[in-house]
């Protein structure tokens, strides 16, 4: 329930919201630095400080966040002893880019585009056309990828620019809308073990004069949905794709390169009232809304014609002191999605965008069972999820 209007607390500054770096330090920065440094047509040195190698190799561990390294020396000593704070590190923070979230992050990370170009700002949004909620990791309702991202990868430039371009994944991910929109271009090379994708990855790297290889990990993120980053499941996970990292850094073939990064982190959120807010039990919070997009911690909402404003105020009295609430041109203004938006995206974003600043979400427990039953959750832009690793091994 909304307090009287005298009594209501000043919302969030929408100002006070930590933008993501495009163009200088975000996901979407990292392939196009790496290819400029191979002489690609097109692309430039976005990152500052990263010498160019002929062979890289960026290994993506889903939902490993920088905040999360930091706190496990012992689980991941590995990875720890690349960071900038311990000795002889020269790792850094990447900014994810809004919201935080695996699709939006895969988009920028093989596009080299922000959200607000790629198309894909958020786990689900509505498509502008059908009016229907397009969930964008599951691909469902099913649209024509290249119509829905029709930029090409870097993947494929740098694959047309002579460079020995492959990803190495799991099978399961060969044949997916998001795999062709975002990491295609060059080969596939589907393994399912951790160790075989490491070993086939170097093996990759070192068959070109100029390589440029992606590999990725996903149970990171997996086990801390289910069991949250605080579980000894997690640090299971941790324990073991700290091993991945150093088993792939030591077989780096000469002049080459491995960036080690993730597509978001990730924060536990308790079972309670106070902590999980249930959309589907909150009238106030339904009132004027047509469709409940995004997730927990970074909601596209979706306002049945004529209640765009009715709704923006109801979400800034109820959420206001928890949550950055914007508008859709407000939060585009504030470059939550990046500096331009693509004609085609801008109806995909919420009417009102909220954007979680407490440790809260948003629930919507018949809309979203599955989600609405998560420990670990992702999405917004405090450091904790925000914040991904670039840590670097050279040969």
């Amino acid at each position: 329930m909304a307090q009287p209007a005298w009594q209501d607390p000043e919302p969030l500054a929408l100002d006070t919201a930590p933008v993501p770096e495009y163009g200088t330090g975000s996901l979407a920065d990292l392939l196009p630095t790496l290819v400029a440094g191979q002489g690609v047509p097109g692309f430039e040195q976005r990152i500052a400080g990263l010498t160019p190698a002929d062979r890289n190799c960026v290994f993506l561990i889903d939902g490993l966040g920088w905040e999360q390294i930091k706190a496990h020396p012992d689980e991941a000593p590995y990875l720890h002893s690349l960071l900038a704070t311990s000795r002889g590190g020269s790792g850094r923070p990447l900014t994810a880019g809004f919201p935080a979230t695996t699709a939006t992050s895969l988009a920028s990370v093989g596009t080299g585009l922000a959200p607000g170009e790629h198309g894909l700002p958020g786990y689900t949004v509505r498509d502008p056309d059908s009016g229907e909620l397009m969930n964008q990791l599951r691909w469902k309702p099913w649209t024509d990828p290249h119509v829905w991202q029709p930029h090409p990868t870097v993947f494929h430039l740098a694959d047309r620019a002579g460079v020995h371009t492959a990803q190495v994944s799991s099978p399961d991910f060969e044949h997916t809308p998001l795999t062709k929109v975002a990491l295609s271009g060059g080969t596939f090379r589907g393994k399912l073990s951790g160790e075989e994708r490491m070993d086939l990855a170097a093996a990759q790297l070192a068959a070109g004069d100029r390589s440029l290889v992606y590999t990725y990990y996903s149970e990171v993120d997996g086990k801390g949905h289910r069991f949250g980053v605080d579980s000894d499941a997690w640090r299971g996970q941790l324990m073991y794709v700290d091993r991945l990292a150093q088993r792939l850094a030591e077989q780096l073939p000469p002049r080459a390169a491995l960036y080690i990064t993730a597509d978001h982190g990730m924060i536990d959120i308790p079972f309670d009232e106070q902590s999980r807010i249930d959309f589907d039990e909150d009238w106030e919070l339904r009132a004027g809304v047509a469709l409940l997009g995004g997730e927990g911690r970074a909601r596209h909402v979706y306002a049945v014609p004529g209640a765009q404003a009715d709704v923006l105020t109801c979400w800034r009295e109820v959420l206001g002191e928890q949550f950055w609430v914007a508008s859709r041109d407000e939060a585009i203004a504030a470059g939550w999605f990046g500096p331009h938006i693509d004609e085609r995206v801008y109806g995909r974003i919420g009417d009102v965008v909220a954007a979680a600043h407490d440790d809260v979400v948003i629930t919507a427990s018949r809309r979203e069972p599955h989600e609405s039953l998560m420990v670990g959750n992702h999405g917004s832009m405090t450091p904790v999820e925000q914040l991904v690793p670039l840590l670097e091994v050279r040969s």
